[in-house]
């Protein structure tokens, strides 16, 4: 936890985050990391669910504590007339707005975009649903799991002939919400440009959690449309690129090896023992790597097998082949590279240290931090209902009351 006053990228931006579960918030926590002022609004009580998602201690698991670090926590009820009225009045004086609802519930509250656009024209009004706003698709439910599947990043992960496999990972929501914080700053962008024009209005960033995904399909598309070909699932493997591969080492541990340049391959073989595959001329471009990529694998199979994974490590690295082994979280937070380049921020929960990650990207003049953990639900009410909107003690009183907060 930093108390450097360095300036960050966006410092004096106002962010209202209306969404739940991960793909809106983790959204917030990007533009609040690089310095915007996140109010969070959440339901009275329990606040949003991943605060009692997996690990929990003391009421709120780990995981809120780094989801919801920066964020300024606002309890009101959206089901009611007046908590929707005052989150209006906080909308209105909002730099960007970030909602993950269904399509048309935040226009039910009379909150959607153009609500909030006729008192503040200037607000950036992102949008994160599974399938975008319009289309025929967008009524409907949109978890990260499906959409990652009919995005077909799904179709391509796993074994030929298995079905396919997930990452132990929410990513379509992640991937979206790294979309989102792209879209909001380039609208910001734009609007600072119209600011010289004397205009300086907002817009609507639509994103939907299948077409972040799509978007890294690389040249799945392409190949379809130009050859005819749809790519498969192909394991441990990169279709067409070879030898790029996970090998089991003696010691049980995983090591990847990406060996597909020509001049790597052959220093590769070498060092794996086999001079004469480097020296083979079918095998010195990567079209013929393909067409011998059953002996290949093979024989590093069984090289790997022959070694411990550190041996592997040490041989390849000495070749200058890409190799690296396979962390799980404990390998990386005692790893000596992931230390030194800050990759890891320590908080205090209650008197008790916490490790949460950094977020990237790594800015040299203006970096983000981590100024506090994610705090308690309804823990800024005063600030922002008070201080923000000028309710007095009395009037946030009657609301907590009536259930409003």
């Amino acid at each position: 936890m930093s108390n450097t006053p360095s300036k960050r990228p966006l410092d004096g931006i106002r962010v209202i985050e209306l969404g739940q579960l991960l793909a809106g918030p983790f959204t917030g926590t990007i533009l609040g990391y690089f310095g915007a002022e996140v109010i969070k609004i959440e339901p009275p009580g329990k606040g949003d669910p991943i605060r009692g998602w997996r690990i929990v201690e003391n009421g709120t698991s780990h995981w809120y504590r780094s989801l919801g670090r920066n964020k300024k926590s606002v309890t009101l009820d959206l089901k009611s007339e007046k908590g929707r009225e005052l989150a209006g009045q906080l909308m209105n004086t909002a730099d960007v707005v970030v909602e993950n609802f269904r399509p048309g519930v935040v226009e039910e509250w009379g909150l959607g975009p153009e609500d909030i656009k006729k008192v503040n024209p200037g607000v950036v009004y992102a949008r994160i649903s599974g399938y975008g706003q319009t289309g025929p698709y967008a009524s409907k439910p949109g978890y990260a799991s499906v959409t990652e599947g009919v995005s077909g990043f799904r179709y391509v992960n796993g074994f030929p002939g298995e079905p396919p496999v997930r990452p132990n990972l929410s990513t379509g929501d992640t991937i979206a919400a790294i979309h989102a914080a792209l879209g909001i700053c380039l609208a910001l962008l734009q609007r600072q440009r119209g600011e010289h024009e004397g205009q300086g209005e907002g817009q609507v960033v639509d994103v939907a959690l299948y077409e972040s995904m799509f978007n890294l399909m690389e040249g799945v598309v392409p190949e379809y449309s130009g050859a005819g070909v749809i790519r498969e699932a192909s394991g441990t493997t990169l279709t067409g690129i070879v030898p790029t591969n996970t090998y089991t080492c003696g010691d049980g541990k995983y090591v990847i090896i990406g060996g597909n340049g020509d001049s790597i391959f052959k220093r590769l073989m070498v060092a794996a023992g086999h001079p004469e595959m480097a020296e083979n001329p079918e095998m010195a471009h990567n079209e013929g790597r393909v067409v011998h990529v059953e002996a290949i694998d093979k024989a590093l199979a069984d090289w790997c097998a022959a070694h411990t994974a550190a041996e592997v490590v040490e041989i390849l690295e000495a070749e200058r082949v890409p190799v690296g082994l396979v962390y799980n979280v404990e390998d990386q937070m005692r790893d000596p590279h992931f230390n030194a380049r800050g990759m890891f921020e320590k908080v205090e929960i209650d008197g008790k240290p916490l490790d949460i990650p950094a977020i990237m990207p790594k800015l040299e003049g203006t970096p983000g931090r981590t100024d506090w953990p994610g705090q308690d639900v309804g823990s800024h009410n005063q600030e922002i209902l008070g201080d923000l909107l000028g309710l007095d003690e009395a009037a946030i009183g009657a609301l907590r009351e009536e259930g409003v907060v």
